[in-house]
């Protein structure tokens, strides 16, 4: 054994406690930690033929990394709808690190079947029947992905080809319609063989982000044969919804499947006040739901639902003699792109365990109140203009004078320190969006990042890009 591998193993309980306290200070900090910090990268450093251990690397990473690190983690990072870690999450994120499994075979089975009892808890949490079956995947893109991958299959069992075997060429023209697809959408079409170009714009309802739905019952109606619907269950500008109960009606008449992307808005089902959101959310035949989003586990996580696992192994199977069979209960080998994954169901299972419904809700609720309060203190700031109403936990809004791009990134860089924000564009209009589900974030994070704002818009730091 390499004499500093071999060291290390005799400290590694050193090391672990020297990791675990390094941990705790960077916790710790969060709150007073520049949420964004701006520091020129380290000059470059190439690789030692002799390391120094684990402690040597740690103690580099300290000083040259870790003070250009974000504060994601903490409770004013509204960039990207990006959860934390709750303290659950993290213990089994750090067990999965530990324990090391490979969960995709029944050769070694308890990573998988503690995967399927977490799947099997977050398809209640989200109001799913039994008819939909689950497997973890690395987040919204690649639930996607796996969702019109099925989709795709479906298409192929409508027309008589066997696309798995044949390729996505034997389905020849394709149609996939959606009002506000998420831009994973697209990309999951190209990586798909379908190509960005079969996706169709369906007009949105007045002033909305949610789709027309008689819109979209003619341009199925005008469709030369069986097309995907990508319905939206919260869209990222406004957290719009679609009507779903009234586009899986649709399939009465034509035939279409139905992928809902509920990335972060499946978890309105948690919450009484907004569960109607998501009503029908269970009639889709593949539905998105990311988890190191709402579910605040850490990156990367995300759960896959579908009604057709069958045509799921169709797709994903992959025979080798030291697989097991596909079997009326197929290996998770067979279910997604990936031949091997991390045990990611350890982290969502000890949140789940640990807080169970109730904790998941109270996060949930906690969001959506600091959302409103944040709109309502930027509808009433002079200088800012909220453009639509904050309906779950996303504030989206601009300047009332010159938003352009420039003016705006120029806000966001100015308050930084104090909170995070990404830019987007809502109705051709350039925007700044506020995006509320981390586990920390409290009433003195809503008024701390108000007071930035209003502070930012009164001093002028948006003519710095002027």
């Amino acid at each position: 054994m390499h004499p500093e591998l071999a060291a290390d193993l005799g400290r590694l309980p050193d090391v672990l406690e020297e990791t675990r306290q390094r941990a705790l200070a960077f916790l710790a900090g969060l709150d007073e930690r520049p949420v964004v910090p701006h520091p020129e990268p380290p000059a470059g450093a190439g690789l030692a033929e002799d390391g120094g251990g684990a402690r040597a690397a740690l103690a580099e990473f300290a000083e040259r990394w870790e003070p250009r690190l974000s504060a994601s983690a903490g409770p004013r990072y509204f960039g990207f709808v990006t959860g934390g870690a709750t303290p659950a999450a993290l213990a089994g994120d750090w067990l999965t690190s530990a324990y090391d499994q490979n969960s995709n075979s029944s050769l070694d089975p308890a990573g998988q079947q503690l995967e399927r009892e977490t799947v099997g808890w977050l398809r209640e949490l989200f109001g799913l029947s039994a008819t939909h079956h689950g497997t973890f995947v690395s987040g919204a893109t690649m639930s996607n992905t796996v969702g019109l991958a099925v989709a795709r299959e479906w298409l192929g069992e409508r027309l008589g080809v066997d696309v798995a075997e044949d390729g996505a060429g034997a389905l020849g023209r394709v149609r996939v319609l959606s009002g506000s697809a998420h831009s994973s959408v697209a990309k999951a079409l190209s990586v798909l063989g379908l190509g960005r170009a079969a996706l169709r714009t369906v007009p949105v309802l007045p002033g909305r982000e949610a789709v027309d739905v008689a819109a979209l019952e003619r341009a199925l109606a005008e469709a030369d044969g069986p097309c995907v619907v990508v319905a939206n269950a919260g869209t990222v500008n406004t957290v719009d919804f679609d009507d779903l109960r009234a586009i899986a009606a649709l399939r009465e008449r034509y035939g279409f499947w139905l992928h809902v992307d509920a990335a972060f808005g499946a978890f309105a089902a948690l919450s009484p006040e907004h569960a109607e959101l998501v009503a029908g959310l269970d009639l889709a035949d593949s539905v998105c739901v990311d988890l190191h989003k709402w579910l605040n586990v850490p990156y990367d996580s995300a759960v896959q639902f579908t009604r057709r696992p069958d045509l799921q192994a169709r797709v994903f199977r992959n025979a080798a003699a030291y697989l097991g069979p596909l079997g009326e209960h197929p290996d998770l080998v067979h279910l997604t792109p990936e031949n091997s994954h991390r045990l990611r169901a350890l982290a969502a299972w000890f949140t789940l365990r640990a807080y169970g419904r109730s904790g998941q809700r109270e996060i949930v609720e906690r969001c959506i109140a600091g959302a409103r309060a944040l709109g309502a203190e930027v509808a009433r700031t002079e200088g800012l203009e909220l453009l639509a109403p904050v309906r779950l936990n996303v504030v989206c809004f601009t300047l009332t004078t010159d938003p352009t791009p420039e003016r705006l990134a120029a806000l966001a860089a100015g308050l930084s320190d104090e909170a995070f924000l990404t830019p987007t564009r809502y109705a051709g209009r350039p925007a700044l969006r506020a995006a509320f589900s981390n586990w920390r974030t409290t009433e003195a994070d809503v008024r701390r990042t108000a007071r930035a704002l209003a502070r930012a818009v009164r001093n002028g730091t948006v003519q710095a890009a002027d």
